[in-house]
């Protein structure tokens, strides 16, 4: 009436709005405190290249990374962790990877993904949480990588779960969580009752239930070789049974079928990354050469 909103329609706007800002912050904040988990690998990782092309500073090594991270849409931390933990090239090699045998990637039809040589690892990695909820029937769920630098699992998508259970399991260790478990036995594993089940921790326990998960299935996400390269789990609101035979062979499938995946991606994409990164780096160093060599002559 007369031109004035009801109160409680202004309200509403109120609490939405504020309750956007929210979920804003938090995002945020969750992007902040990866940032400081990611900082001493980038770090190290930035160190190594100044030395290896002498750039003047970190700045120029980071620049290096953003830019071979940007070009091939690898994420900055996978980029960093593959330059701490491949073999420098050989001096004065122009290429990283003389020799190297490009193969065809591998289908991801498991997960609807139609044209696996151009697919985003971030696409694949949502595909594979999205069938394995709806093969188990449940809306909450998370993906993880291997992180070989740290010898764990690092969480890389969510749907589903909490504030504190994103931020408490953003990285897990060997040991005291069903995720762990899998990757060690490198095999489906599930928790039918969070409450009893042994193989948690007090704390990750109590983490799971506040989130309102009863129950859970851990798919290991496998390479040709055999290795754990990632998990996927599924979290059910209430104690479960088993699988059902069809629901097991299907979640183990895909999980092989996106594990050998990402193996190809990590030595096809991130491999093309870290030579290009290579490339831009030696010409960088050539260049302070030439510089140095007029100076010198002048």
């Amino acid at each position: 009436m007369n031109g004035v909103p009801e109160a409680g329609h202004r309200g509403g706007r109120d609490v939405g709005g504020a309750g956007e800002e929210v979920a804003r912050l938090r995002e945020e904040v969750r992007d902040l405190r990866a940032q400081v988990r990611s900082r001493p690998l980038i770090s190290h990782a930035q160190g190594i290249l100044q030395e290896r092309y002498r750039l003047p500073d970190a700045e120029s090594a980071f620049a290096l990374l953003r830019q071979s991270s940007q070009r091939f849409n690898v994420k900055l931390r996978v980029l960093a962790e593959a330059v701490v933990r491949t073999q420098r090239p050989d001096d004065p090699g122009e290429l990283w990877f003389p020799g190297r045998v490009r193969r065809k990637p591998p289908l991801l039809d498991a997960v609807g993904v139609d044209d696996p040589g151009r697919a985003n690892r971030g696409a694949v990695l949502g595909a594979v949480l999205s069938q394995t909820l709806a093969i188990t029937g449940t809306d909450m769920g998370n993906v993880q990588i291997a992180d070989r630098a740290a010898n764990g699992l690092r969480m890389e998508h969510h749907t589903g779960l909490g504030e504190h259970f994103v931020e408490f399991f953003a990285f897990v260790g060997e040991d005291g969580t069903s995720c762990a478990k899998a990757a060690r036995d490198v095999a489906l594993t599930t928790v039918h009752d969070v409450a009893a089940d042994p193989v948690f921790t007090d704390a990750a326990r109590h983490t799971i239930l506040a989130a309102g998960s009863r129950a859970c299935h851990s798919v290991p996400l496998v390479s040709e070789t055999g290795a754990c390269v990632g998990m996927v789990s599924a979290h059910l609101e209430r104690p479960t049974q088993d699988l059902h035979p069809a629901q097991e062979k299907a979640l183990v499938a895909t999980g092989h079928q996106v594990g050998r995946w990402l193996a190809w991606h990590e030595r096809t994409v991130v491999l093309d990354a870290l030579e290009h990164l290579h490339a831009q780096g030696r010409s960088r160093d050539t260049d302070a050469d030439t510089d140095t060599g007029t100076r010198t002559d002048s």
